[in-house]
C-alpha cells in the first residue's frame, strides 16, 4: 500500500513538474511577442508595445484565476491552500497557470494589430474582459467543461469531434480575428494611407523583430507538446511536426516573400500557428507542408491586406493568427487523414465547422467590446498624441532616454 502511494505521489509530482514546465516555456513566448512589436513599430513606440505585453499579462493572470479558468473547466481556487494542494501536487494549479499563457494570447496579439494609434487603458480593459469572459467561454465549449455538448453536435454531424490539439483555432484564430474589428474602428496610423496611396511605414528594428520570433519559436515546443497534460502523454510527433512545420513556413517563406527577412521571421510563425491543431495527428511531411502554405498565406494576405484593402494591422496579425489559424483548423482535417499518412479519426466537416464557429464568436466578441469602448472612452490616441509617439504620451519616457536628454 505504500509503495502505491509513493507511486502515485511520484506520478503526480512528474505530472505537475512536466506542465510547470511547458507553462515557463510558454510564458517565456510573451517576450517573443514583446519583441517581435519592438521590432516593427517606430522607436517612439517601443517603450509602450514593452508595457502594454506586461501590463496585459499581469490583468490576464488575475482575471483568468478568477474567473476565466473557472468559466471554461469549473474550477475555483477559492478555497484554503491545503485544498489546492490536495492529493495531486497542484496539478490543478500549474494547469491554470499553462493554459493562462494561452488566454494571455489573445491580448497579446491583438497588441501587435493596434499597435502606436490605441488608447492604453482601454485596450486593457478589453483584454481582461477578452482573457477572463470571452476566450474562456468559447475555450470551455472546445476544451473544458461544456465540450460535450458542442462535440456531441460535431460528431452527429461530420462523424468525428472537431480536433484542435493545441490550439490554432481556439487560441490564434480566435485572437486574430477579435483584433480586425479593433483595427477596422482605430483606422490606419497617421500617414499610412494618404489620398488613397499606401506609404508603408518600415520597421524600426530587425534584430529586435528576429529576436522576438526565435523566443517564439523555442517556446513554441512548450506550447504543443505540453499540451499533453501529462508526462505519459508525451509525444515525439507533436515534437517533430511543429519543428517540421516551423521550417516549412521558414522556407516558404524565404521564396515567397523574396528574401525579406520580416517574411523568413513570420514565416516559422506562420507554420507553428498552422500546424497546432493537427500536430498530434499529421505525419511530419503533412506538418511540412501545412507549414508551407500558412506561410504562403501570410506573404501574399499582408500584402492584400495592406495594399488592396487598406488595412493598417501592423504585425499583420489578421492574416497571421487569425486566418492562418483557421488553415490550421482546415490542414488538421486534410493531412489527419489516414490516406496522407495522418492518424486518421477526423472529419473535414467537424474542422470547417468548428473553424467557422471560431471566426464567427471572434468577430461577434471583437466588434461588441471594441464598439462598446469607442462610443464609451475612447480608443484611439489623439492626433498629438500619436503624432509624439505613444511612449512619451502615455509613459513620459522614451526608449533612449539619453538621447532624448542630448
Amino acid at each position: 500500500m505504500e509503495t502505491m502511494s509513493t507511486v502515485t505521489v511520484l506520478k503526480s509530482s512528474a505530472d505537475v513538474l512536466f506542465l510547470m514546465l511547458g507553462a515557463v516555456m510558454v510564458f517565456a513566448m510573451h517576450a517573443g511577442f514583446a519583441f517581435l512589436e519592438v521590432g516593427t513599430v517606430r522607436k517612439k513606440n517601443q517603450v509602450n508595445a514593452f508595457v502594454k505585453i506586461l501590463t496585459d499579462w499581469s490583468v490576464s493572470t488575475v482575471v483568468y484565476f478568477l474567473i476565466g479558468f473557472p468559466i471554461a473547466y469549473g474550477i475555483s481556487f477559492l478555497k484554503p491552500a491545503v485544498e489546492l494542494l490536495g492529493m495531486t501536487q497542484g496539478y490543478d494549479l500549474v494547469h491554470y497557470f499553462f493554459l493562462l499563457c494561452f488566454a494571455a494570447c489573445i491580448p497579446a496579439i491583438i497588441s501587435g494589430g493596434i499597435a502606436e494609434r490605441a488608447k492604453f487603458w482601454p485596450q486593457v480593459v478589453a483584454g481582461a474582459i477578452f482573457a477572463g469572459l470571452c476566450y474562456p467561454l468559447f475555450e470551455s465549449f472546445i476544451w473544458g467543461q461544456n465540450a460535450s455538448v458542442l462535440q456531441k453536435y460535431f460528431t452527429s454531424i461530420g462523424g468525428a469531434e472537431f480536433h484542435d490539439y493545441a490550439g490554432s483555432v481556439v487560441v490564434h484564430s480566435i485572437g486574430g480575428w477579435i483584433a480586425l474589428p479593433a483595427v477596422l474602428m482605430l483606422g490606419p496610423r497617421l500617414g499610412r494611407y494618404v489620398r488613397a496611396a499606401s506609404h508603408p511605414i518600415p520597421v524600426s528594428n530587425i534584430p529586435f523583430l528576429a529576436l522576438g520570433s526565435w523566443i517564439l519559436a523555442v517556446g513554441w515546443f512548450g506550447f504543443n507538446v505540453m499540451s499533453a497534460g501529462s508526462l505519459g502523454k508525451i509525444s515525439g510527433l507533436v515534437a517533430v511536426n511543429s519543428l517540421m512545420a516551423m521550417v516549412g513556413g521558414v522556407l516558404a517563406a524565404l521564396i515567397a516573400g523574396r528574401n525579406d527577412p520580416g517574411f523568413v521571421h513570420n514565416g516559422a510563425l506562420a507554420g507553428l500557428i498552422a500546424v497546432c491543431a493537427g500536430s498530434d495527428l499529421m505525419h511530419p511531411l503533412g506538418a511540412l507542408a501545412t507549414g508551407c502554405v500558412a506561410s504562403v498565406i501570410f506573404v501574399f494576405g499582408f500584402h492584400f491586406e495592406q495594399e488592396k484593402l487598406k488595412i493598417d494591422d501592423v504585425l499583420g496579425v489578421w492574416p497571421l493568427h487569425g486566418v492562418i489559424g483557421s488553415w490550421g483548423g482546415i490542414a488538421a482535417g486534410i493531412f489527419g487523414q489516414k490516406f496522407l499518412g495522418g492518424i486518421g479519426g477526423i472529419s473535414m466537416v467537424s474542422q470547417i465547422g468548428g473553424t467557422l464557429l471560431a471566426i464567427i464568436f471572434a468577430l461577434a466578441s471583437g466588434f461588441a467590446v471594441y464598439g462598446v469602448l469607442a462610443k464609451t472612452v475612447g480608443i484611439r490616441l489623439e492626433h498629438e498624441e500619436e503624432y509624439a509617439g505613444a511612449d512619451l504620451s502615455i509613459h513620459k519616457i522614451g526608449a533612449y532616454p539619453e538621447e532624448s536628454i542630448r
